[in-house]
């Protein structure tokens, strides 16, 4: 009972920033990814609620995020839920953190759960699923990355590949747009743990319950695979929605970003190396100092969402919106910059990995 009062609490959750579309009001493409997302996760989650202003960018987040962490193939489930709260816990991510180590209670023990929630790789006792931990951990460091798992074939690649890109998309998003908690802060850790176990058992359909490939992927215009993730190439479905994604985002950013930020953002980002920022954001305010007011507030948004999202607070939000109206601009601003960081993080895994088995 506890654990239903709570996973209705999730639904009901306000997100922030922008208003979402009304479930019971939605029609056209919000619908059906409504309809889509609430017949696999039993609710319509608020990550797919937070991107509902913008309809097409609604449709490339669920894509994105379903087609390599939900639709059947031949990587664990587990693993894939171990890499996208690895990836969580490097981005500052408490809300996807607790999300997706709910998952693992179920899918492989509470004591490895916790170990990737406490950031302590080291004590993961399954070694496959530390392993893998250890690499979604790291994907994003040019220089520190762990080696991808050992024996992997080039679709199960894509797979796990695919789950780091639509993470690194999603937290950033989600430090944007959500509350920085999914369960209750400063609970005691027995009450958390005795949380999750219950939230567990709700979700186990979700987690175990086979998905076809290619569903949400379908709900957008077919693309050809951009070559920057040619990665995806031996898993169809994860190829399209990739492909969709980088298409729909890139249109979002056009709609909402003058070129002049975009290609401040393309620069920096072509030299980071996934290193944290540390607490001072004066660093973003030296790149964009040049800038008009308006994109200088847009630039900050772009810029802080794609390597320090967790610091695209209030004010951020605010001062972007004195210049640009409309929840819509806000969404695709955001998802244009969390899909540049997240497409960027793919393409250097694929080109730094060993090679792959038959």
């Amino acid at each position: 009972m506890i654990a239903g009062r709570v996973s209705s609490s999730v639904v009901q959750r306000q997100v922030r920033h922008v208003v979402p579309v009304p479930i019971a009001s939605a029609a056209g493409l919000v619908a059906q990814v409504y309809a889509q997302v609430a017949d696999e996760m039993r609710i319509v989650v608020p990550p797919a609620l937070m991107h509902s202003p913008a309809p097409d960018v609604l449709a490339a987040y669920w894509a994105l995020v379903r087609e390599p962490m939900a639709a059947s193939g031949g990587v664990d489930r587990a693993a894939k839920e171990a890499v996208a709260a690895a990836v969580s816990v490097a981005n500052i991510c408490p809300y996807c953190a607790d999300m997706h180590t709910v998952g693992m209670y179920d899918l492989s023990g509470e004591q490895d759960a916790e170990a990737v929630a406490g950031d302590r790789v080291a004590d993961i006792a399954d070694p496959g699923l530390r392993a893998v931990t250890a690499w979604g951990r790291t994907a994003h460091l040019l220089d520190e990355a762990a080696p991808p798992p050992a024996g992997l074939g080039a679709a199960d690649r894509a797979d796990l590949i695919g789950v780091v890109v639509a993470f690194h998309y999603l937290t950033r998003m989600v430090n944007v747009f959500l509350a920085n908690f999914m369960l209750p802060p400063g609970m005691a850790p027995w009450s958390r743990r005795r949380l999750k176990r219950g939230i567990s058992r709700i979700m186990r359909p979700t987690l175990r319950t086979p998905r076809e490939p290619g569903r949400a992927a379908a709900l957008l215009p077919a693309a050809p695979l951009p070559g920057h993730a040619a990665w995806a190439a031996p898993r169809p479905a994860v190829a399209a929605a990739m492909a969709a994604a980088d298409v729909t985002f890139g249109r979002a950013g056009e709609r909402a970003l003058s070129p002049e930020v975009r290609g401040l953002v393309t620069d920096h980002l072509a030299g980071w190396r996934g290193e944290e920022t540390g607490i001072s954001t004066a660093w973003c305010e030296d790149l964009i100092a040049g800038l008009s007011p308006a994109d200088r507030a847009a630039a900050r948004l772009a810029l802080l969402t794609a390597v320090a999202s967790y610091q695209a607070g209030d004010e951020v939000v605010a001062e972007f919106r004195r210049y640009h109206a409309g929840d819509a601009a806000l969404v695709g601003a955001a998802a244009w910059a969390s899909w540049s960081a997240a497409a960027l993080i793919g393409t250097r895994q694929a080109a730094t990995a060993g090679p792959v088995t038959n």
